[in-house]
């Protein structure tokens, strides 16, 4: 399969579930709802041509990408390095992630050149709570006057700017963050909804004490029913740490990173997205044309254990 077969037929974006519309969130319930917008299929694969073009993998972080389609309502706005997903809808859109500071607007810039407007977007999720992907929450929220969901162990590190103290990379220098007023925490299965969209929250901790992964829907119109796939934003997990950190001296930790790996194994995942696009060989997937093939997030998962694994086997030999 070619990376233009991958492109959909024409499709409009306004109401994007793949089940019946499911009440506004209260919360923003008084928003107005956020326009239809049509979008062109050429223009859309150009734009994921050019994304191909311009990012490489294990890309710099800040590098300024192209936004495009990676499927359905789901849309690729971050930059190179670090993913930035706008999911839209009729009530509004949701992010997830952010990226670094200094990518803020370019995902402003990536979100209006598909056609959508910043200030429809009503929530911004997170993935860890690391600058990198975090970073750039103050002024998006800012800017787009989203609401800022978190787990509650991240809460007080957006709130603050500085990482938990038991967060493996708490003594490697990580900058600090603007804070951010967290607006709504979510637990383990808890469902979030706007509109037609619904995300599933799942607390994967391991990189990160507070990390989330999420699930939903991703749905082309105009078919009647919506054709959808299961979409998964899976967080890194990979035992990254400050040097002289040991993963082993902490069992309670490693049994807590070991269960968000298997939980990762089981979601309900077509497609798979993680906060590094080149973790999940997103590229090399899209260029291949194998992105989609089954089973991304059990191949995923096995990556993981064997990268843990082989952590744990150096820490005991040293």
């Amino acid at each position: 399969m070619s990376v233009r077969s991958l492109l959909p037929l024409a499709f409009v974006l306004g109401l994007a579930g793949c089940t019946a519309t499911a009440p506004v969130d209260s919360e923003v319930a008084a928003a107005p709802p956020a326009p239809t917008v049509e979008l062109d299929p050429k223009m859309l694969q150009a734009k994921k041509l050019a994304f191909l073009d311009t990012c490489e993998a294990w890309d710099e972080w800040d590098k300024p990408a192209p936004p495009f389609q990676l499927l359905g309502n789901s849309f690729y706005v971050g930059t190179c390095g670090i993913s930035a997903i706008l999911v839209t809808g009729d009530a509004g859109h949701v992010l997830l992630d952010s990226g670094v500071p200094s990518a803020a607007p370019l995902v402003l810039a990536n979100i209006r050149e598909l056609g959508f407007d910043p200030k429809d977007v009503r929530y911004i999720l997170m993935s860890h709570e690391h600058f990198d992907h975090v970073g750039a929450h103050s002024a998006l929220a800012d800017a787009t006057g989203a609401r800022i969901v978190a787990s509650a162990r991240a809460k007080a590190v957006l709130e603050s700017g500085d990482l938990a103290a038991d967060d493996p990379q708490a003594a490697s220098g990580h900058p600090a963050t603007t804070s951010v007023k967290v607006d709504k925490v979510m637990a383990d299965g808890e469902v979030l909804r706007l509109g037609g969209l619904e995300f599933t929250a799942h607390t994967t901790p391991g990189h990160s004490p507070g990390a989330m992964s999420w699930t939903w829907n991703s749905c082309s119109l105009p078919f009647e029913p919506p054709i959808c796939s299961r979409t998964a934003y899976v967080d890194s997990l990979s035992a990254v740490s400050a040097d002289g950190y040991r993963f082993s001296d902490r069992p309670q930790y490693v049994a807590a990173f070991r269960d968000s790996i298997d939980k990762v194994r089981f979601l309900p995942c077509d497609y798979i997205v993680t906060p590094h696009p080149s973790a999940s060989g997103m590229l090399r997937g899209m260029k291949e044309g194998s992105y989609g093939k089954p089973g991304p997030c059990q191949r995923y998962a096995d990556a993981l254990t064997e990268k843990l694994d082989a952590r744990l086997a150096r820490e005991a030999a040293e």
